[in-house]
């Protein structure tokens, strides 16, 4: 079984990802690994978008990449050009590596990945805006206009999901929602999908 795992910004997904891990699967975080290719495509990723996105190390500057990008359909796309490929190449070396096991594919733009079609079922991680809003501040230490815009950028988030084959199952992470009970909401999800 292969599962997709998404949510908005600050949703939780990492949090329901382990729970996930916890109950046999393998996980595999594209957020993680595309990170890991950003640093792998440096090259043609400083001549696209020049050298003030390096680091003294030499590494690539995420946070100076996404300032050259975000809200600028053009650039993303320049920069998707570069890094998705490698992404998709390797999750799909990655599948092909699990032999049938039971998987989770976590990303937060799961819909443009290769393997979308692939899904047997999408969990959507749903979690309150104001509770979204006081996670991404403590985590991310961002400026408001920051968490706000890219909060704005995920507007259409679930339209881009029901257009897909796979049947989707929303987990509702709420202020009051504890550990066991997130649990319990992926293991109703898990007995759906088993029986």
């Amino acid at each position: 079984m292969i599962i997709g795992l998404t949510g908005k910004y600050c949703a939780g997904k990492n949090f329901i990802a382990n729970i996930l891990q916890n109950r046999g699967f393998s996980i595999l975080d594209l957020d993680t690994l595309g990170h890991s290719v950003i640093e792998e495509k440096k090259t043609e990723i400083f001549a696209r978008f020049g050298e003030q996105i390096q680091n003294p190390d030499g590494s690539v500057n995420r946070k100076k990449l996404g300032k050259e990008v975000f809200g600028k359909p053009d650039e993303l796309t320049a920069l998707e050009t570069i890094v998705h490929p490698e992404v998709n190449r390797l999750t799909e070396k990655w599948i092909t590596a699990q032999n049938g096991k039971n998987c989770i594919i976590n990303a937060a733009l799961l819909h443009k990945t290769s393997v979308f079609e692939k899904f047997d079922c999408i969990i959507i991680v749903n979690a309150p805006r104001l509770i979204r809003l006081i996670r991404a501040k403590r985590r991310d230490k961002l400026p408001w206009a920051v968490i706000l815009k890219r909060f704005s950028s995920q507007k259409k988030f679930n339209t881009q999901y029901s257009a897909g084959n796979a049947d989707i199952y929303r987990v509702e992470n709420s202020c009051c929602c504890t550990g066991k009970n997130l649990e319990k909401q992926i293991d109703v999800i898990l007995k759906k999908r088993t029986t």
